[in-house]
């Protein structure tokens, strides 16, 4: 069975998604001692960790700490889970083609932060949520998955983003699921075995 690692910075929805499609959760890493997202691991039973990134002296040893955790636990499989920074070259070098993370916008459109506003103040009228292996870009990665959610005349940031995360609820399992079964392979920027 394949060890998932989940990576957080917050309150976890995601998370709680990938538990709840019966995923095998075996740790659950933030950088935020506050996170909620430790919580919801706590209370499933689940080792939860915080990694302080202020307490290292550069990105590359703070990651170092995550790869140890990560390894502890033989984690096959990391997923990012509103993690709020950018994978550096260590977790890469370790995790590379078995590191996914979702977003919520239709990638390569609106990478970064505060992708519901970007879609709103660019007047499209069909936004949605990406699976995406991780690279050393920023929301750069392969697609694996995606969903399109229609932008209403009178959506606003929250009421947007809020129809976006129970789409991610929804494809963030069904990815992971479809790596577990050994069904996903990248070819160039193509990802294969996705049945779309």
């Amino acid at each position: 069975m394949l060890n998932i690692g989940v990576i957080i910075s917050g309150r976890g929805s995601n998370l709680q998604a990938l538990i709840d499609a019966g995923l095998n959760i075996v740790v659950v890493i933030s950088d935020k001692a506050d996170a909620f997202g430790l919580e919801r691991a706590k209370k499933h039973k689940i080792d939860a960790v915080h990694i302080d990134p202020k307490k290292f002296k550069d990105k590359n040893t703070y990651e170092l700490e995550i790869v140890k955790v990560l390894q502890k636990h033989q984690v096959g499989l990391v997923c990012l889970a509103g993690y709020m920074r950018i994978v550096g070259d260590v977790l890469l070098e370790h995790y590379q083609g078995k590191m996914l993370n979702i977003h919520p916008a239709l990638l390569p459109a609106f990478p970064g932060l505060h992708s519901q506003k970007q879609a709103l103040e660019h007047g499209v009228k069909v936004s949605g949520a990406t699976v995406h292996f991780v690279d050393e870009g920023c929301d750069t990665g392969p697609i694996i998955l995606q969903t399109a959610v229609p932008v209403l005349d009178n959506d606003t940031e929250e009421t947007l983003s809020a129809r976006i995360l129970e789409q991610e609820h929804k494809i963030y399992p069904q990815a992971v699921k479809l790596f577990a079964e050994g069904k996903l392979k990248i070819v160039e920027r193509r990802v294969t075995g996705t049945g779309g």
